[in-house]
């Protein structure tokens, strides 16, 4: 199938043009390397990175976990009381992802998170439930519901070391790569090779608009051209 077309975007004046490809339902610790030379090597040219979703990558590292192996305790459905929950993203409001990010930061750890949180988010200030938690739990998805099955029913812990993650495949297979967790909400680079020629910053404005998408899609990769810089 051939890549399909996200638009083009403009960032310090050059103009990216961005195309999904389309694979096959990539199973649990499927070899990453084999899934990219299958779809990539056609469409990519000199000059293109690519950019990867983080679920793509921890999948193929079998960094998932069931549904029915999650027990959401008190904790969990205590602070899922303050969740928000988002159009087409369930976020943290599921309690038994709220349950997997415990399992990761430590029941000590999220109760400080929730306290903390819940104080400066009066004030006006957000995020700090995640600075306190660490241990990457913003990175933790899953248990969507809109989410391409079997994997609605499975939570994502995020890659084992981003960073890594794409120097090995630009290392393997000469392709700058971005690894990127995407929702319809926000964007973060989570991984970016020595080769891709732009800054995290950067990155990040070419794919703010998620053009992986975030339902059903099957579109974890995303081959970006720069065309030209404006004049």
């Amino acid at each position: 199938m051939p890549p399909i077309s996200r638009g083009t975007v403009e960032v310090d004046g050059i103009v990216y043009e961005r195309h999904v490809v389309k694979t096959h339902l990539v199973h649990v610790k499927e070899p990453l390397l084999d899934v990219l030379k299958k779809y990539v090597t056609h469409v990519i040219q000199p000059g293109d990175f690519i950019a990867l979703s983080e679920k793509l990558v921890a999948i193929s590292q079998g960094r998932v976990i069931h549904r029915s192996l999650v027990q959401p305790g008190l904790l969990a459905k205590m602070i899922v009381k303050g969740v928000t929950k988002l159009k087409d993203d369930v976020g943290f409001s599921d309690a038994a992802k709220m349950q997997v990010a415990i399992y990761r930061a430590g029941w000590w750890r999220m109760l400080a998170a929730m306290t903390v949180g819940g104080i400066t988010r009066v004030f006006g200030r957000h995020g700090d439930f995640y600075r306190v938690a660490g241990h990457r739990v913003s990175e933790i998805d899953g248990f969507n519901p809109h989410t391409i099955k079997p994997f609605n029913e499975f939570a994502m812990l995020g890659p084992e070391e981003p960073q890594r993650d794409a120097q090995d495949v630009e290392d393997a297979t000469g392709w700058p790569t971005v690894i990127m967790d995407a929702n319809n909400v926000n964007v973060e680079i989570l991984g970016l090779s020595r080769g891709v020629p732009l800054s995290r910053a950067s990155a990040r404005l070419v794919l703010l608009d998620n053009p992986i998408g975030q339902s059903d899609e099957q579109t974890p990769i995303v081959v970006v051209r720069p065309l030209r810089p404006q004049p």
